[in-house]
């Protein structure tokens, strides 16, 4: 005998849907408007103001669900400004959130697919865990602590590994950082590992090659300059522009492909099983709508930059396009995605349609227990057909390099920015002491 339980009842369905309506209105991360003024204060060097913006909005706007992306973006601004030790123990916080999030996603969240991703806890994408090791071996190398900096390349070459074992025969393009294995070979060959900073420049070498592929991005030249005899080099990193931003995009599926997205899923929630017998005794539905997350990229005028050291110059080369990245590995999974939106907004339409008709059949069409299920049924629609638009925002779109050869001594800097014209449209100084054979390091950050 077929017996079947009602989908949801008209008292718990409207409680249920309020309660998720509300969880998932707190989860959804800072705002677009938000992350634009704190983009504002990194284009005009307000690295502090940034840094309140974000510490103000850590338990309203990022709440429970976002401390990852509460110390990521915190920890990179705090980069940017030259407080390493500040930034190296934010970003410690989101490693090791990140590593158990990854942990505990071998595991089933209960609920994701009637809600959507924005109801579980951010661990961050693939490409924003290698960035956080990269940026705190920056953090102790600027502190003077190579041995430290060397632990965190040790620790993103395992991560790069995993990678490799998890995704080598997977057709997506990020399977390996090579801006990471990049810095990798030099922190190595400067710690006295020559063996491990040739395996890394390898590595930099065929990661580069699926760049050129996959994001356009040229492979730079990763020879080290020549030196001279009482030469030592300077390394310069410029971090340029602002990260692209995701955004909610809603899209119209008529209801066939929305039956055929709720069969194909293997979600074994129960009100998933409930749909899909629902949909076997022929519930028939309309249109609906979705929303998938896609990227903008925000402009930015620098586009360039060069280094000067009594008068010989040397122009900076991409060596990771993180808009590029971000964006390649977001349309990867865009089919996956998409499918789950669906799925999800017709299970939605279904749980909906029999929590009403059940408060009808009770209690009739026009009472108040009927209207209040509506109501929350429309809440939950309106709340949850938001796509999941988190994403590490205080990175910058790009990262350039440049090496340059000089003489062992102090030495001024003059580094000139330039839009894509070539044309100067900032020129800043700085101070750097070159030691005979070593390597000299100096970052700058930009976001006009």
């Amino acid at each position: 005998m077929d017996v079947r339980k009602p989908l949801l009842s008209s008292a718990k369905g409207g409680a249920f849907l309020c309660l998720a309506a509300l969880a998932l209105s707190a989860c959804a991360g800072p705002s677009g408007e938000m992350r634009q003024a704190v983009n504002a204060r990194l284009a005009a060097g307000d690295y502090k103001g940034a840094e309140a913006r974000i510490e103000k909005a850590k338990y309203t706007a990022y709440g429970r669900k976002n401390q990852v992306l509460y110390y990521l973006d915190l920890g990179a601004v705090q980069h940017d400004a030259g407080q390493y030790k500040d930034s190296n123990a934010s970003l410690a916080v989101a490693e090791r959130r990140m590593d158990e999030l990854y942990t505990k996603s071998i595991h089933k969240e209960a609920g994701t697919l009637l809600l959507n991703d924005n109801t579980v806890e951010y661990a961050g994408e693939r490409f924003e865990r290698a960035l956080v090791n990269v940026y705190r071996a920056l953090d102790y190398l600027f502190l003077g602590d190579r041995e430290n900096a060397l632990v965190e390349i040790r620790k993103l070459s395992g991560l790069l590994q995993m990678y490799a074992d998890a995704y080598g025969n997977r057709r997506t393009a990020y399977k390996d950082d090579a801006f990471g294995q990049y810095l990798s070979s030099l922190l190595y060959a400067d710690g006295g590992q020559p063996d491990d900073a040739r395996i890394a420049r390898e590595d930099a070498a065929r990661a580069y090659a699926g760049y050129q592929t996959a994001y356009g991005t040229p492979p730079p030249d990763l020879d080290a300059p020549a030196l001279g005899p009482d030469d030592g080099e300077l390394v310069f990193l410029h971090a340029n522009g602002v990260a692209p931003r995701k955004v909610s995009r809603s899209l119209s599926v008529a209801w066939g492909r929305a039956v055929a997205a709720v069969n194909a899923t293997k979600d074994d929630e129960a009100d998933a099983g409930r749909a899909v017998n629902a949909l076997r005794a022929g519930l028939l539905g309309k249109a609906i709508t979705v929303s998938y997350p896609a990227y903008i990229q925000d402009p930015y005028r620098i586009a360039g930059s060069r280094i000067t050291v009594d008068g010989v110059s040397a122009d900076t080369v991409l060596v990771e396009d993180v808009s590029a990245i971000a964006r390649k590995d977001l349309e990867e999974r865009e089919a996956l995605i998409m499918t789950r939106a669906i799925a999800r907004a017709a299970i939605k339409y279904i749980l909906a349609k029999a929590a009403t008709d059940e408060a009808a059949r009770k209690y009739g069409r026009n009472s108040w227990q009927t209207l209040a299920t509506q109501a929350a049924t429309s809440m939950l629609s309106a709340a949850t057909e938001v796509a999941d638009t988190r994403a590490w925002a205080t990175l910058p779109a790009q990262f350039r390099l440049a090496r340059l050869a000089l003489p062992a001594g102090p030495h001024q800097v003059v580094v000139t920015y330039t839009d894509a014209s070539g044309a100067v449209l900032l020129t800043r100084t700085f101070q750097v002491t070159i030691r005979k054979g070593e390597r000299a390091y100096l970052h700058d950050r930009t976001a006009l």
